[in-house]
């Protein structure tokens, strides 16, 4: 029954942010493990993950009316924000997308990681799960996307190195969704 119900408040209490190859296969509930090539990405700031969805819309003006006649639908925008606090084989190359780490020499324990002159496409699959409490979960994936946007990365004595990061999805085609969310809670029960 719609209205006021405490009982469906949700609160985030614990997550992560996984990411994977194109066409990896995504979990088919809350319950079941993420497949091989899942790769978690570690901790993340306090702040968590802000998600965005911005639809841009024209009106369609008429001489007739000073009010729009009616909308077209020209843009939708879904983004992922977070900042990484991990820096390893996985979200170095994430943050700057492109090619991975590689050991300068076999057993050196010597690591090098180049940014590319030239930015890469890096296309990914993300996936997003957060907990309330020991028996609500939530599983948001995005089946296709890429890093578009990084924060300034800043080096400090106080301070922990920080990977902010917003990651936007893309159309894998127009009869696929855009993301997917997968849940066990009740509130969505009919």
């Amino acid at each position: 029954m719609p209205g006021m119900n405490p009982n469906e408040i949700r609160v985030a209490g614990t997550g992560r942010i996984l990411t994977a190859p194109l066409g990896t296969t995504p979990p088919a509930d809350v319950t079941a493990n993420w497949a091989a090539g899942w790769r978690d990405l570690g901790y993340t700031t306090t702040d968590g993950i802000r998600f965005n969805k911005k639809d841009k819309i024209d009106p369609v003006d008429t001489w007739q009316s000073v009010s729009p006649a009616r909308f077209v639908y020209s843009d939708r925008d879904l983004t992922v924000k977070f900042a990484l606090l991990q820096l390893n084989e996985d979200t170095l190359p994430f943050f700057f997308g492109g090619d991975g780490v590689t050991e300068t020499a076999e057993g050196a324990k010597l690591y090098t990681y180049k940014v590319a002159a030239e930015p890469k496409q890096d296309e990914r699959m993300l996936g997003v799960e957060f907990s309330d409490g020991n028996v609500i979960k939530y599983r948001f994936t995005i089946a296709r996307g890429q890093v578009t946007e990084t924060e300034e990365l800043q080096l400090t004595r106080a301070a922990s190195v920080k990977l902010g990061i917003t990651f936007t999805a893309l159309a894998v085609d127009n009869a696929a969704p855009l993301a997917t969310w997968i849940m066990n809670d009740p509130a969505f029960a009919k």
